[in-house]
């Protein structure tokens, strides 16, 4: 008997299933009966346990888990005879029915994967970053790693721009404290614009043991929803001025930097090789994000609710887990779950296309091509060869250099069709104001 299958939108889809009751219950009942020649039970003997309490005390979770399989069969041979590729998980339902019927209905409310057809991307444009690394980059990333390391000693004079601050603060508005608006030994730097512009103008000048009121208006965008828009007014108390310590580019900095005996030369021959791998690495990040977008233009996709859900939740929990590890509670995550929605849906489109590529065109990565790759990012450890057989030992790490191997060839397939075009750019533009 043909399976039939409701159309309910450009995706989704809806087919009825029936699971004979007879055929259950011969199930439930074999089931018991093996249970019984082994459970334990207070006041009786194994296997000497009366059937009618063993019926009592599990019949219905084996109802349970047998009627499940059961439906979960009968799901799969229909899919399998409407060959439909299912996406995510379906709603299953039970259907009303007589009492006394011989089978169980059941429907089945699920998505199908989108056909995907990726079209002509010869016409895309793709500009291929080129910067050679010279002595100026080397000196601003110095820079850079010293800023890193920057410490701070406290003085006596009013805050400056670039001077950590801590002070304690209470915020009100119409007179009552709004949540999030006090605290005390806060600390924050001047200039760094963590802090609204007129927080920071209210705090410049201060000295340690001074107190300033001041107003400071919430922009119409604000995150914090029940303060957007409105105006606070804030006692401030100075507690502590500090200025910033850059460390000396010296024999001891040097050591710091992994340079064993604080040779200057030295040193900087390691930051140039380190500063060249990650301008390739940069490079081919903006060449791979360009690839990529052409694909995204060049097969719209109708994308199942379903995947995109799965994917955005798994995105907000990998963002919840990294802000955890950096010790950030719970309550103060500050991230909207839905920014991720965008995310979410270009992770789900592009996994769609680079799956149809890697059949169509033959783009699944030879066993070389990932070794060649995980060498590659081994390179930034100290002891490459020792995170090259780590990586072959972990079976989901192994599977992630696999799948970027075969995003590699993707990117590559879209560059040999593509018009790639070579454009020079200065060091702060590609490395996005980092160094």
């Amino acid at each position: 008997m043909p399976v039939n299958v409701e159309q309910l939108g450009a995706l989704e889809r809806r087919l009825s299933m029936s699971v004979p009751v007879q055929e259950v219950e011969r199930q439930v009942d074999d089931r018991l009966k093996k249970l019984a020649r082994d459970v334990k039970l207070p006041g009786f003997r194994p296997g000497k346990v009366p059937m009618k309490i063993v019926v009592q005390q599990y019949g219905p979770q084996v109802r349970s888990e047998v009627l499940g399989g059961a439906v979960e069969k009968a799901f799969g041979d229909a899919v399998k005879e409407a060959k439909l590729r299912v996406a995510g998980y379906p709603r299953i339902e039970k259907k009303d029915g007589p009492a006394d019927a011989t089978a169980l209905e059941f429907s089945a409310t699920f998505e199908v994967y989108p056909e995907v057809k990726v079209g002509d991307v010869s016409a895309a444009k793709v500009e291929r970053p080129v910067l050679r690394v010279d002595d100026d980059a080397v000196e601003r990333t110095l820079a850079m790693l010293r800023k890193q390391r920057v410490t701070y000693a406290e003085v006596e004079r009013e805050a400056r721009e670039g001077d950590r601050v801590t002070v304690d603060f209470e915020g009100r508005i119409g007179g009552e404290v709004f949540p999030g608006g006090k605290a005390s030994g806060f600390a924050f730097l001047l200039g760094e614009k963590r802090m609204l512009p007129e927080f920071e103008a209210g705090a410049l000048g201060m000295k340690a043991g001074e107190s300033r009121n001041f107003e400071v208006r919430f922009p119409d965008d604000y995150h914090g929803k029940e303060v957007a828009g409105k105006t606070a007014t804030f006692a401030v108390a100075a507690k502590r001025v500090e200025e910033p310590r850059l460390p000396e580019l010296d024999a001891e900095f040097a050591r710091k930097l992994g340079v064993a005996d604080g040779d200057l030369a030295k040193m900087r021959v390691e930051v140039r090789a380190n500063v060249e791998r990650e301008v390739k690495k940069r490079i081919e990040a903006s060449v791979k994000n360009q690839a990529l977008q052409a694909l995204l233009d060049a097969a719209p996709l109708e994308l199942p609710r379903s995947l995109v859900q799965m994917e955005h939740q798994r995105m907000v929990e990998q963002a919840a887990a990294e802000l955890r590890a950096r010790g950030v509670p719970l309550e103060r995550m500050p991230f909207d779950p839905q920014a991720f929605e965008a995310g979410a849906r270009r992770r789900v489109a592009l996994g769609l296309i680079i799956s149809e590529l890697r059949t169509s065109e033959k783009l699944n990565p030879k066993p070389a091509e990932v070794r060649a790759l995980i060498e590659a990012e081994a390179q930034s450890y100290e002891h490459p060869a020792e995170v090259v057989k780590w990586i072959y030992m972990q079976p989901q790490r192994l599977s992630e250099m696999e799948s970027l191997a075969l995003e590699s060839n993707v990117v590559s397939w879209v560059l040999s069709k593509a018009r790639v075009e070579d454009k020079a750019v200065a060091f702060d533009e590609l490395m996005g104001g980092s160094a």
